[in-house]
């Protein structure tokens, strides 16, 4: 096996060769609709891809694996589980000499939203000035292709893992975690983990979690021409709600200002109104109103007291306003904790070998008021996981776009990251 700083540079020369290849694979992958509920045409393609390239390939949905009530698992409402398709792909040798490894990314996509916003056609990827644009190439199909094209340059210059690798596509990252979940229910465990999300060429250390909640809330129904008080105008009133969800996300984050790990942020945790909907008829006041919203969840703070503090905002709003019935709480999507991937993994050392190695510069950490589904390997099975990838920008909103040349960088950090901790077998030994 070559040494570090001759495999970089046989990398170096194959992936220059393999650029266009891989934008090409990378605009393929963009131009699927994937996001939720539509993504098994992008993973029948996945699926074909893999094979093709000779790994043994288990496709399967999310309803086929007993989730329910598992550590990491999120409830979901009108989601049918049967079209939440998975590929995990499997490269394998006997007698391995290396560490088993799990590559995996997300397929699914969030909405693209007003399209009178995009300046194209967000499935139509566009590459312009070393850049590719479109929904999903940031966020992380660019990660997708640099897993796949990392273990393609290796095997172009003759090697293979010499150990068990599984190359994860998921479904459900943007709203549960709960795709992720079934593949480590179905069996599919490793040493290590590496999640190659868009990064900035950073190592995420610490992530905030999530949890999703609908409220509906009810008014004092009758004609528009007798009613004057606003509270009693559900759609009006569900603005109460939202101003004092807004005030309790103020409230936890002044006390965030000590924590370990977020205290350097300015408001950390983030509140997002995400859906409103209310009413039935333009001449009746409306008797119900549904807000769906998002609220951060610092590391450190349990889920049911989370929940709890959510509630007990809700509940005296609705008695504040003079509510006619009680408001209905429900919790709809990420359930996800707050989690710090702790320092001092053979992993990230590993790792931080390969960054320096291609970029000549020690490997940062940051702390993310996001999250992802590295806590499904790491804080509910003990799989040390790497979240790291390349530059982009604009995630979930038109102006996503990723850096092509960081998106080459990135692909051959991964490969000498693979080459070192999976090590490499010639192929000719390949059994």
């Amino acid at each position: 096996m070559p040494g570090r700083d001759d495999l970089a540079a046989q990398l170096d020369a194959r992936l220059g060769e393999l650029h266009g290849e891989q934008i090409d694979w990378l605009a393929k992958l963009v131009s699927f609709d994937s996001t939720r509920g539509n993504e098994g045409p992008c993973q029948d393609w996945l699926a074909d891809e893999f094979a093709r390239r000779g790994w043994s390939v288990d496709a399967f949905t999310i309803a086929e694996v007993d989730i329910d009530g598992k550590p990491g698992a999120s409830p979901v409402v009108d989601v049918d589980y049967a079209k939440a398709k998975i590929v995990v792909a499997t490269h394998d040798v006997e007698n391995p000499g290396g560490r088993s490894l799990i590559l995996q990314g997300h397929i699914d996509v969030v909405p693209p939203g007003a399209p009178e916003l995009w300046a194209h056609p967000p499935f139509e990827p566009q590459v312009r000035d070393g850049w590719m644009s479109g929904r999903g190439t940031n966020d992380m199909k660019v990660g997708v292709a640099e897993m796949v094209f990392a273990l393609d340059a290796l095997r172009d210059l003759g090697f293979v893992p010499d150990a068990r690798v599984h190359v994860q596509t998921v479904c459900e990252e943007e709203c549960t975690g709960n795709g992720a979940l079934a593949t480590l229910e179905r069996g599919y465990h490793a040493e290590a983990c590496l999640i190659p999300e868009s990064m900035d060429g950073k190592l995420l250390r610490a992530e905030l979690g999530s949890v999703w909640v609908r409220a509906r809330v009810f008014g004092r129904p009758g004609h528009v021409l007798a009613t004057v008080d606003d509270n009693a105008n559900a759609n009006l009133a569900a603005y109460e709600y939202v101003t004092d969800l807004r005030a309790l996300t103020a409230e936890i984050n002044e006390g965030a200002r000590d924590h370990p790990w977020f205290g350097h942020i300015d408001n950390p945790v983030k509140f997002s109104l995400g859906k409103i909907r209310g009413g039935d008829w333009l001449g009746s006041v409306p008797s119900w109103c549904e807000i769906e919203c998002r609220i951060s969840v610092l590391p450190g703070t349990p889920l049911p007291e989370m929940r709890a503090e959510v509630t007990a905002c809700i509940m005296q709003t609705a008695r504040r306003s003079g509510a006619p019935i009680e408001p209905v709480i429900s919790w709809i999507g990420f359930q996800a904790d707050g989690h710090v991937f702790e320092p001092g993994s053979d992993a990230e050392a590993v790792l931080a070998a390969a960054h320096e190695a291609v970029h000549g510069t020690p490997l940062e950490t940051f702390s993310q008021t996001a999250t992802s589904d590295t806590r499904q390997y790491d804080l509910y099975y003990g799989i040390p996981t790497l979240c790291y990838g390349g530059h982009g920008e604009g995630s979930h909103s038109p102006q996503e776009r990723t850096d092509l040349a960081s998106m080459r960088d990135t692909t051959r950090t991964i490969a000498l990251f693979i080459s070192e901790w999976c090590g490499l077998r010639p192929i000719e030994k390949e059994t």
